[in-house]
């Protein structure tokens, strides 16, 4: 089960669950997350390679989705600081205003709602997102290179390598492979050919694709679409999107 809405903070609620013995495949997209899982508030930070956790029965996970670049706005910690981490909020945040959110989430009826709310108002009363990452990540998932990037934001390779760590967790080539991978893997999961997913998206062609999704899921692409018999004992979802049960 997984469905989702958007967020008032720009973002994406997320609710997601999984059968007992069922494999959550979190796959990297460049975003953080915020996760209630019933108990306490977590930061799923931005990942690397897939994340796999087992599911339990009953076990429901929500989240926040943050855009590329936000989650350190509301976080107020460099993406790299949790990259590939599931922490507590309250490792990031103070124990105080971690256990008053996690609250507010028990006695909500949406518990997303107060996760959006918060996040809402501290891009709205603190700096906000660099709008210079919003700007690299918005030209990198159309493609553009990364000197094309460093030429258009003005701030050159190393200053857009250093700042992009704090936004995204990774440097822009990185970030660029993995918005690369979800727009084919998006494509793919349309229905699109897995050959016209991966010259849509910019690969060389199916192989490079491949070889593409095996490094960044773990899996191959008809695993995640649901194309091949794999999928059956593994669900995938976008980055974040559970921790481990």
């Amino acid at each position: 089960m997984y469905r989702e809405r958007k967020a008032v903070c720009g973002g994406v609620v997320w609710t997601g669950a999984a059968s007992v013995g069922e494999q959550r495949r979190i796959v990297p997209d460049g975003c953080m997350d915020l996760l209630w899982d019933g108990e306490r508030v977590l930061v799923a930070g931005p990942d690397t390679t897939a994340h796999v956790a087992e599911g339990r029965t009953g076990r429901v996970f929500l989240g926040l989705r943050l855009p590329p670049g936000a989650g350190p706005a509301v976080l107020g910690v460099p993406a790299r600081e949790v990259r590939d981490q599931r922490v507590a909020l309250a490792d990031v945040w103070s124990a105080a205003a971690a256990r008053r959110l996690g609250d507010q989430a028990a006695q909500a009826g949406d518990p997303g709602v107060p996760l959006e709310r918060v996040a809402a108002r501290l891009l709205a009363d603190g700096p906000g997102a660099d709008p210079l990452m919003t700007r690299t990540a918005a030209l990198l998932d159309t493609g553009a290179s990364v000197a094309r990037v460093a030429r258009e934001t003005g701030l050159g390779a190393r200053r857009l390598h250093r700042r992009s760590l704090a936004a995204f967790g990774y440097g822009p080539k990185t970030l660029g492979r993995i918005l690369r991978f979800g727009r084919a893997l998006a494509a793919a999961r349309a229905g699109t050919p897995f050959a016209e997913a991966a010259a849509g998206a910019g690969y060389a062609d199916q192989a490079h694709l491949a070889r593409e999704v095996k490094e960044l899921a773990g899996v191959p692409l008809g695993v995640l679409t649901g194309h091949s018999s794999g999928a059956n004992r593994s669900t995938q979802l976008p980055s974040g999107s559970s921790t481990s049960a």
